[in-house]
């Protein structure tokens, strides 16, 4: 599990941007996704939960949503729009993805959007992820990757990772990690050139995975 002191970094800089409108996101995952009506959709890191909304509402009432996030800010912000919006089928978990409350092979779908990189063990992730999918489930997810491995003392800061930067590992180690998962055939939907992000560089991409 994500140590102590990146947990409350990360709570506090994303409860903090719960109640403002910048942008957080470094893809379209959502865009990409296709829900189907009636199916199970989980979005990791739901922030304040227009994503999952919008998921919400393609699935329709025979489909349920669940928004998962660490922070208790964006949680309350994502659930006071779920109520003024009288949506039914979705339920916001306060939790971290490295163990998702979950039941094994519950989802049709899985989206996320730069969230992943925050986790410090990346593998149990998508070790999750794989696990909650149901045979022919898939997901979409947008995250980052760095040009070159980030060097320790910024892997090690809390600050770094909460701002979506230090926690993030190569493209080489990224793919390795899925096909570790069960994942393979990845699709590659969107990439970006190298720019840089706090003190490294890093890319932005959204891929397409599905559960065999």
């Amino acid at each position: 599990m994500t140590d102590k002191k990146t947990v409350n970094a990360i709570n506090a800089r994303y409860s903090e941007l719960a109640e403002k409108s910048c942008c957080l996101s470094c893809g379209c995952s959502f865009n990409y996704s296709k829900p189907a009506k009636g199916e199970v959709c989980v979005d990791l890191g739901s922030g304040r939960g227009a994503d999952a909304a919008k998921l919400a509402e393609k699935v329709g009432p025979e489909g349920f949503v669940y928004g998962l996030d660490l922070s208790d800010g964006m949680i309350r912000k994502a659930q006071q729009t779920a109520d003024e919006l009288n949506i039914k089928n979705l339920r916001f978990i306060q939790t971290n993805l490295e163990t998702m409350p979950l039941k094994d092979s519950e989802a049709d779908l899985v989206i996320s959007n730069c969230v992943i990189n925050h986790a410090e063990n990346k593998q149990k992730v998508w070790n999750e992820v794989h696990r909650i999918l149901k045979t022919g489930g898939r997901f979409v997810v947008s995250d980052i990757y760095s040009s070159k491995t980030v060097p320790e003392e910024y892997r090690n800061d809390p600050d770094a990772v909460s701002e979506c930067w230090g926690g993030a590992v190569t493209r080489e180690v990224y793919l390795k990690q899925l096909e570790n998962a069960g994942f393979k055939d990845i699709e590659i939907l969107e990439e970006s050139e190298p720019y840089p992000k706090g003190q490294i560089e890093v890319s932005s991409w959204t891929i397409l995975g599905k559960k065999a």
